[in-house]
């Protein structure tokens, strides 16, 4: 792998618009394509926006009608906010490409972020990106009173947490003692190169993925570093700490192309 170069793009107050972060990746991947630049991975924050990968479904976008931005990268519908670290790795990856692999490259650079501050995420089967894992559904509180025998999730695969108040509410998935999310992955692989990436979840208001179903997913919801910890962190915290990592597992993958009868489409949930 060639050496990894970092571009902060805007934080705060001079966060991204995301069609211009759109429209930036569009132009580092095409030079990197030509090899005029290094693999390079854009840093920064976006004012708040839902985006809607290729697999969203109608019933998974907001219920008031908040505008979507349907974008060419994998995965289902999503928040990018304040308090949130997005990550767009733009690399040259050695034909035929193995897009599982890169996922799991940036999942692990985040896992070992969350470590550094003391906190154990993992991998869940089947669902891309970085989780906190809940206690065993014995375990969990009961909710609204009853048994969790009586949690309508468990049954109904269409039920819809948007209609019955924040007791299913996802950002609420802590309380319930849930899995939870606390890093998003979604990617595109273009020419044997990557857009999109990543989204860490480190201070955000997380009820804003309560007017959606993050992910595509009913059973669990999202968190953020701040929250597990019970301590402010903030992106200036957290940023340098995710470009070690980054650097670490990025430089020093062994690259090798994809194996025979792996998959090859740009897969990851947002």
């Amino acid at each position: 792998m060639t050496e990894l170069r970092f571009v902060r793009l805007g934080f705060g107050e001079e966060a991204v618009d995301y069609q211009e972060a759109w429209q930036k990746q569009r132009e580092v991947h095409a030079a990197r394509f030509e090899d005029t630049v290094p693999d390079t991975c854009l840093l920064l924050e976006h004012p708040p926006v839902y985006t809607a990968g290729r697999r969203t479904v109608d019933s998974e976008r907001p219920l008031d009608g908040t505008p979507v931005i349907d974008v060419d990268r994998g995965g289902k519908i999503t928040w990018h906010g304040p308090g949130q670290l997005v990550g767009y790795p733009i690399q040259k990856l050695p034909r035929p490409v193995d897009v599982v692999a890169h996922v799991r490259r940036l999942e692990e650079a985040l896992i070992r972020t969350a470590a550094e501050f003391g906190l154990e995420t993992t991998r869940i089967e089947g669902r891309s990106g970085v989780w906190v894992l809940g206690d065993p559904v014995e375990d969990r509180p009961a909710l609204g009173g009853l048994s969790l025998d009586f949690d309508p999730r468990l049954d109904d695969e269409e039920f819809d947490a948007r209609l019955h108040g924040p007791e299913y509410a996802p950002s609420n998935a802590g309380q319930r003692r849930e899995d939870r999310k606390l890093a998003a992955i979604g990617i595109r692989v273009a020419k044997g190169v990557t857009m999109h990436g990543f989204s860490f979840n480190v201070n955000p208001d997380t009820t804003w993925f309560d007017r959606i179903v993050p992910c595509g997913i009913r059973d669990a919801g999202v968190t953020s570093l701040a929250y597990e910890l019970g301590r402010d962190i903030t992106i200036a915290d957290a940023l340098p700490v995710v470009e070690k990592h980054l650097r670490d597992v990025l430089e020093n993958a062994e690259l090798a192309p994809r194996g025979v009868g792996q998959p090859t489409d740009a897969v990851a949930t947002a």
